[in-house]
């Protein structure tokens, strides 16, 4: 069984449509697949109806949060969307990143970066209209993905990497800060909510001086009810990996493996990194908030 716990559609910040990240991944040998869209949940019925037969869907996201003012990811899998708090905070953070998206055109433009804020909804696949598109339930939400095509476009970046470097990575002239969960409240929420959680990308964190999530913080999170530690993930190199292996084996978390396909903007890697058939048998145990789909 090929497992990969960690994908994106273009509900987010990946190029393809939730059905056509079924395709791929199912095309790619993949036997099972996490959808986890940035803070919403928005694609899930999209690819469920368009599992070929025999495929498994496990439902999740890519939640946003903070600590300490660094930015922290998890991934949550199979918890209750309806739940009242987690749905009133994912409801908060995707609000905020469209408030938080219109400000960064806004930077850019006052620095000679000629990005419409149109074009930018055009490629989230948003109204543009308001300062809420993707703030309402079951919509796509404006990820800073986006908004670096668009500087691309306007050839202000030669590709997506340069316009995170050059213009609104972490301290660049276009960044603004953005709302998101303390990690230890999310893993919490997601927990009440029926729902696991994993780390992502442990060694690549966003804003922290050295890239990687602390590991007292991971502890703590292991204390509040932590299932996983995505320890296999292209971005970490060999000895990372074994780092945050020897870390979930510790702490008796769920050592997972993902790919975190986007599409386009990451070559189509579906499956170049995979999640062991007992791994995800102990990540997904707890679960009570959904289940695994499959097509029969």
């Amino acid at each position: 069984m090929r497992i990969d716990l960690h994908a994106h559609s273009s509900v987010s910040d990946g190029t393809e449509p939730p059905a056509e990240v079924v395709r791929r991944a199912a095309e790619a040998g993949l036997d099972v697949l996490a959808l986890t869209d940035h803070d919403t949940v928005s694609g899930i019925a999209a690819a469920a109806a368009a599992l070929p037969a025999g495929f498994t869907l496990v439902p999740g996201m890519e939640l946003s949060c903070l600590h300490e003012g660094a930015g922290v990811h998890l991934l949550a899998y199979l918890f209750d969307p309806a739940h009242p708090e987690l749905e009133a905070e994912l409801r908060r953070i995707r609000d905020d990143r469209a408030i938080r998206a219109r400000s960064m055109v806004e930077r850019l433009r006052n620095a000679g970066v000629a990005v419409g804020w149109e074009r930018v909804c055009e490629l989230a696949g948003v109204p543009a209209g308001g300062d809420g598109p993707a703030g309402a339930a079951g919509e796509s939400v404006i990820g800073r993905p986006h908004i670096a095509r668009a500087i691309v476009e306007a050839g202000a970046a030669a590709d997506v990497p340069e316009a995170f470097d050059t213009w609104i990575g972490f301290g660049r002239p276009g960044y603004v800060a953005r709302y998101a969960l303390d990690a230890l409240r999310a893993v919490e929420l997601v927990r009440a909510a029926g729902g696991v959680c994993a780390v992502a990308h442990p060694a690549r964190g966003e804003a922290t001086p050295d890239g990687a999530v602390p590991l007292a913080l991971v502890e703590q999170m292991a204390e509040a009810g932590l299932g996983g530690i995505e320890a296999d993930h292209p971005a970490h190199d060999e000895e990372e990996a074994a780092f945050w292996r020897g870390v979930a084996k510790r702490l008796e978390l769920a050592v997972t493996g993902s790919s975190d396909d986007h599409g386009e903007l990451t070559g189509h890697r579906l499956g170049c990194r995979e999640t062991a058939p007992e791994e995800y048998a102990r990540l997904i145990r707890p679960a009570t908030g959904a289940a695994p789909i499959t097509a029969e």
